[in-house]
């Protein structure tokens, strides 16, 4: 099953299972004939209009309308007037769900000397995206075709290897800031914060 694409009916299921399963996978960008990977070490489920730490608890905008879109679509925002952020749609059109992707193991990257290793580069949505070249213009990318971004299987997660934690960032969100939606890989040094 290595080096195989994801294919829709993955991204189809139940957001938070996809935000599970997406932990091991390869998440790959090919850009200026170079091909970065990295293993996805730890994500968030945002599950749709009820959702409010959702982009899409007030409905469809301009930014979030990639949400409404098919499932297996990048759904890229700029945050903070300086940030991307990469999130992969799921569920059925309409359903405004979809999994964030929030840190990465870093398994092939060509990275300038000066940057100070790589342990520390791909530890948190912003950072991978800056550095696998992923912005704006990659948003309603259909992650099955390959070409530019997709992601591909990886290793074997063992349920007892996941952990689960509240999301970071939604305090603002009432009783779904407590909500459970945070998953990654136990003891992995490249996960954004424990």
């Amino acid at each position: 099953m290595k080096n195989k694409i994801l294919k829709k009916s993955f991204y189809s299921q139940p957001t938070a299972e996809v935000a599970r399963q997406l932990l091991g996978k390869f998440l790959r960008r090919r850009v200026n004939g170079k091909l970065y990977v990295g293993k996805i070490v730890e994500t968030e489920a945002y599950l749709g209009e009820e959702d409010l730490a959702c982009h899409a608890s007030k409905g469809m905008t301009e930014r979030n309308k990639t949400m409404f879109g098919p499932a297996g679509r990048a759904y890229i925002y700029f945050v903070y007037g300086m940030h991307y952020c990469l999130n992969v749609v799921t569920e059925e059109e309409n359903n405004p769900c979809a999994v964030l992707i929030r840190a990465l193991e870093p398994i092939k990257i060509i990275l300038p000397p000066n940057k100070g290793g790589l342990r520390k580069v791909l530890n948190g949505p912003a950072k991978l995206c800056r550095e696998f070249k992923i912005d704006k213009k990659l948003n309603g990318w259909d992650l099955t075709i390959g070409e530019k971004l997709w992601i591909e299987n990886g290793e074997t997660i063992k349920p007892n290897q996941i952990k689960k934690s509240k999301r970071v960032g939604v305090d603002y969100a009432g009783i779904w800031k407590n909500r459970l939606l945070r998953f990654y890989i136990k003891n992995n040094k490249f996960v954004s914060r424990k």
